[in-house]
């Protein structure tokens, strides 16, 4: 079934709900939508040569569209708002939050299949809905979770990799070494240093990218098991889903904890382009850099504490909350201890976005989590106090423009809660969750009859043809190359347009 018709089954479905608040009917419309194929690459096989003809259509019919104004402050403001990059599977609303594939994080957890009734989606379904823009039926789910399954034995040279660093080293750093070491059996550079025809590349992406994905977990754990329960490692259980899988070679199979860790790695998974480890993802991998290469530099890219570092850092600051104030802390003295932070030069972790301007959906879904499995948590019922104290007094402040509590303002409270309490671990779960956006959308570059199509001299395609990971393979998307300029440019510029 081609992607055109996923895309109009979800406008369909869309336009249901604007007219009836109840989804229910359309939900189970669209899944009678999805294909009965369970074989996720075929899927892709036919549905790249539309997607080709549609890219090329948009940029013949439309390329000299402008999509807005650059502005001095965008300029210095690290690019914040510019419209410069294709993300097919996702897209962030700045009111309503994100969407995979047009599909908002509640209507995700209606349609797409679980691993037990009225249970959170598992993330297999979400890495076909990001690939194909359909919902997959639960068959096809059962499929690419065996097929993951079957490409996760992890070489032992990754693992001596790991183990040649010190067992103090920070997670991140041990998670993509081992990915680094990964990164020696790349489908993409084998058929690369053979010649392979750059209408296949998306092929061998596509295997590296599946293979990446299901080699995580192990090596995630290993890195766990390592640093913090003395290097006894656990073998995986095939009989579970890619999520419970993951959270059992951690150490914890408590049937809550699989539930969590599987709505965790789903609502991780992507955020549209802009962020750093998407886009950090997207810019190597134009180069033609393999999938394993392009995931160690967004990993690194992740690691920062303005980044995927966050939800470590806000689990920290809530116990240094209780370990000061107590478990039974009032909203007044809450409120001092906030304005006590803010005072003191740091922000309060886990609250304001980039492009959000209300709360992150991500947020409200682990909300509505701890409200079914943990309401007496402790550290649960001071993030709830928070979110009703922090927005007024950074509203109160005047300098924030999304006073609203992000998705790692609640992640680690939930893991601490089922034992998971290793802060400095946090990351490294983000990172798995992350492999699925990004290996979605980096894929192989395709061959296209006239480079002038992507606003480049005719020719030379060997240098022009790079991209994302699987689509960006399969739509040829060029070598990212923005202009940057100085300072002086700047001040110069707008001495002149003042003038």
């Amino acid at each position: 079934m081609a992607f055109f018709r996923g895309l109009a089954a979800v406008s369909r479905l869309r336009s249901r709900m604007g007219q009836d608040a109840t989804t229910l009917g359309g939900v189970r419309w669209l899944q009678m939508q999805s294909a009965s194929d369970l074989d996720l690459r075929s899927q892709l096989q036919e549905m790249i040569p539309e997607q080709q003809d549609r890219l090329k259509k948009l940029k013949s019919e439309h390329g000299k569209v402008q999509l807005g104004n650059i502005t001095v402050d965008m300029v210095l403001g690290g690019m914040r708002g510019m419209t410069g990059m294709l993300w097919e599977t996702s897209l962030l609303d700045p009111e309503e939050g994100i969407r995979f594939r047009g599909l908002s994080i509640p209507e995700c957890q209606k349609v797409l299949p679980a691993a037990v009734k009225d249970g959170e989606p598992l993330p297999e379904g979400l890495l076909w809905l990001l690939l194909t823009g359909k919902v997959p039926t639960k068959e096809q789910v059962d499929a690419l979770s065996k097929e993951l399954l079957s490409r996760s034995t992890v070489p032992g040279y990754v693992y001596k990799a790991i183990d040649a660093l010190p067992v103090t080293a920070h997670p991140m750093t041990q998670f993509t070494t081992g990915v680094m070491a990964l990164q020696v059996d790349s489908e993409f550079q084998k058929a690369y240093n053979k010649g392979m025809p750059k209408t296949k590349f998306w092929e061998p992406t596509y295997e590296d990218c599946l293979n990446l994905i299901s080699r995580l977990p192990q090596v995630a754990s290993y890195v766990y098991r390592r640093i913090f329960k003395d290097g006894k490692a656990i073998a995986a259980d095939n009989t579970l889903d890619y999520a419970a899988n993951f959270s059992h070679m951690l150490g914890f199979d408590d049937p809550k904890m699989l539930e969590l860790m599987r709505l965790y790695i789903t609502i991780h998974t992507d955020h549209e382009g802009g962020n750093v480890s998407a886009h950090t993802g997207h810019l190597v991998g134009s180069a033609l850099s393999d999938p394993y290469l392009s995931f160690a530099a967004a990993l690194n890219g992740l690691a920062g504490p303005l980044h995927g570092l966050a939800n470590q850092e806000v689990l920290l600051w809530i116990k240094s909350v209780m370990e000061e104030t107590g478990s039974n802390i009032t909203t007044d003295q809450l409120k001092e201890y906030v304005w006590k932070t803010l005072k003191s030069g740091k922000v309060v972790p886990g609250y304001g976005h980039g492009v959000l301007r209300n709360t992150d959906p991500r947020y409200s879904c682990q909300r509505e989590f701890a409200l079914k499995y943990l309401p007496e948590d402790p550290l649960f019922q001071l993030v709830s106090k928070l979110y009703e104290v922090v927005p007024p007094i950074l509203t109160e402040l005047g300098k924030v423009k999304n006073p609203w509590p992000n998705v790692d303002a609640h992640s680690g409270v939930l893991l601490n809660h089922f034992g998971l309490t290793e802060a400095r671990y946090y990351t490294v779960l983000f990172g798995v969750s992350r492999s699925i956006g990004i290996g979605s959308q980096v894929c192989p570059p395709l061959q296209f009859p006239d480079a002038s199509l992507f606003g480049f001299p005719s020719g030379n395609l060997d240098q022009l043809f790079v991209t994302q990971l699987i689509w960006d393979r399969a739509l040829g998307l060029p070598l990212e190359r923005p202009k940057s300029v100085t300072m002086e440019w700047l001040e110069n510029h707008c001495k002149k347009v003042a003038a």
